[in-house]
């Protein structure tokens, strides 16, 4: 099974790129969406001809804003939107699907904000978050993919010490909270197989010619339950795959 995780930053404007193309090439067996800047009836509409596939979104209140959709080629045993708590559950993040070995939580973090007006929002939404998928794993292991807008250490980000303490998404709070993620059972599926790998990225700023000089964040992640790292065969990131400012990254199992 090969699961992949990509930020489109708006389903309805990537849609009218390559998008279909990319999704024939990459070839998921489940593809899971963040930012679809769309509400659930227009994310049916857009994705109406993938008809042997079952899709399931949740989008915010404020329209043309965040979100998350589900696409997935084996129909889930039971599908949940949100977490529970009404003040983090209006922006459409999170979606889990209950599959027999495993829940896969797609998710939207959110970001902190250009002049870190969010940072002490964001940081209630982590521990939020994280007590959320730790009452999941109770039950089974627990996949959990998305934008988590943090570069967890600084092989994970082309100038870290620009950025350190200075931009969203490399504040130590922000940090911290990637670290009780880690720390917390809950394994970075891609520094399990490539630990010391650098220069690999998923998103890139639009200013600058960024993306062609490679000065990126890995801030889209796969995490799974310790317990469930037996289960893996790999994991990836496909800079190659155009369309966003991000790119797609993914996990194959065994």
């Amino acid at each position: 099974m090969k699961i992949i995780s990509w930020n489109v930053n708006g389903i309805r404007a990537v849609a009218k790129k390559n998008f279909f193309t990319s999704f024939e090439q990459m070839a998921p067996d489940i593809l899971c969406l963040q930012e679809t800047k769309a509400q659930d009836d227009q994310v049916a509409e857009v994705l109406k001809s993938l008809l042997v596939w079952h899709i399931f979104s949740n989008s915010a209140e404020k329209k043309g804003y965040s979100g998350t959709t589900i696409i997935s080629k084996e129909k889930p045993l039971n599908v949940t939107k949100d977490i529970g708590i009404s003040e983090h559950d209006t922006e459409g993040r999170v979606l889990c699907a209950e599959y027999d070995q495993f829940f896969l939580i797609n998710v939207y973090v959110p970001n902190s904000g250009s002049a870190l007006k969010r940072l002490d929002y964001r940081q209630e939404w982590d521990k939020a978050f994280f007590d959320y998928l730790k009452n999941l794993e109770k039950q089974k292991p627990v996949i959990v993919c998305g934008d988590f807008n943090v570069a967890h250490t600084d092989i994970d980000l082309a100038r870290p010490k620009p950025n350190y303490n200075k931009s969203a998404g490399y504040m130590q709070e922000e940090i911290d909270g990637m670290d009780r993620f880690t720390n917390g059972g809950l394994k970075d599926t891609f520094r399990h197989f490539y630990p010391d790998m650098t220069d690999k990225y998923s998103w890139w700023s639009y200013r600058a010619g960024a993306r062609g000089k490679n000065v990126g964040w890995r801030i889209d992640y796969f995490l799974t339950s310790e317990s469930f790292l037996s289960q893996l065969k790999d994991a990836f990131i496909l800079n190659e795959v155009m369309d966003s400012d991000h790119c797609p990254v993914g996990i194959e199992l065994k």
